[in-house]
């Protein structure tokens, strides 16, 4: 089976190292990957909250696209990494399918543009893909720097499996967990993994934004979490970048490395860290990964 990778905007821009440890880790586990040629902006919150319609129209072209990239192949099974992409994208999936007067609007838009919509698009999380439809084996198999010792929180954050619950489970997902314990990591029990970190709210509402990260960080702290895993890019900047404003408020240090789960899978994988993107993160891990390697981190 082939995949069509949709990065949407946050993957090429902030978001840049969690498409890199993607990328690598399909590699090692030669999972093939297509980008999706030609794609647009997935039509998230800020389409949305103004124009539905467009927001949809915006999303259905990827789906347009991603079939006309698929070829003869029965479905194209679209790779979004994302969370508010996979939100948007599963969203406007499900609105085409259930709203007859909307699919037409949609299909006159796609037909003007020279496309059309088939309804032969699958959109896939790297989560589920990873756990549903590649052997736990052969994720076993290319471990080569065991997790063991470190304590992670699995943060899914309020997008992914809400309010869609297609590949986990809505109140308490398993998906990274399972993928964390595979690479041989202690998986912290934290009931707050699908909570809000505060979004968008870290740049509008300040004060309110960075009171919900920080209650997911301390919380975190406190029982014993060396890092936060993460499938959001929102997610990560919010939990990461704010934490010297977060220490300075409330008057705790965190210092709590906050990766994608594709960086601490490829790290396990024993990946060069330049291309997991761990030397673009702030907080960096290694004094984390440096306990089960003799106390000083290799930086390989």
């Amino acid at each position: 089976m082939s995949y069509i990778y949709y990065p949407g905007c946050s993957l090429k821009s902030t978001g840049r190292a969690y498409e890199e440890s993607l990328l690598a880790v399909f590699a090692a586990l030669d999972i093939p990957l297509k980008e999706l040629e030609d794609w647009n902006c997935c039509g998230a919150t800020a389409y949305m909250s103004i124009s539905e319609l467009k927001a949809f129209a915006l999303s259905a072209r990827n789906f347009a696209l991603a079939e006309r990239q698929n070829g003869e192949e029965d479905y194209a099974e679209m790779v979004v990494p994302c969370a508010a992409c996979y939100l948007g994208l599963n969203k406007a999936h499900r609105y085409l399918a259930e709203y007859p007067e909307l699919r037409k609007k949609i299909d006159r838009a796609l037909e003007a543009g020279g496309l059309k919509y088939n309804d032969k698009v699958h959109v896939r999380h790297p989560l589920d893909i990873l756990v549903n439809d590649i052997p736990a084996e052969k994720i076993t198999s290319q471990v080569k720097k065991p997790l063991e010792g470190i304590k992670v929180a699995c943060y899914y954050g309020c997008q992914l499996v809400r309010p869609y619950a297609d590949f986990d489970d809505s109140h308490n997902p398993q998906t990274m967990d399972k993928l964390i314990k595979l690479l041989g990591g202690e998986v912290v029990d934290w009931p707050l993994k699908t909570r809000c970190c505060g979004g968008s709210l870290t740049g509008t509402v300040q004060d309110v934004g960075i009171r919900l990260s920080y209650v997911l960080l301390a919380e975190a702290r406190k029982r014993g979490c060396d890092i936060v895993a993460t499938a959001c890019p929102l997610c990560q900047f919010n939990l990461e970048c704010y934490q010297k404003r977060m220490s300075n408020l409330y008057g705790q240090e965190l210092n709590l490395p906050v990766l994608y789960f594709t960086q601490l899978m490829g790290h396990a994988f024993g990946l060069e860290s330049r291309k997991l993107g761990l030397n673009r993160v702030f907080i960096k891990p290694s004094r984390v990964f440096s306990k089960k390697e003799g106390g000083q981190y290799v930086n390989s």
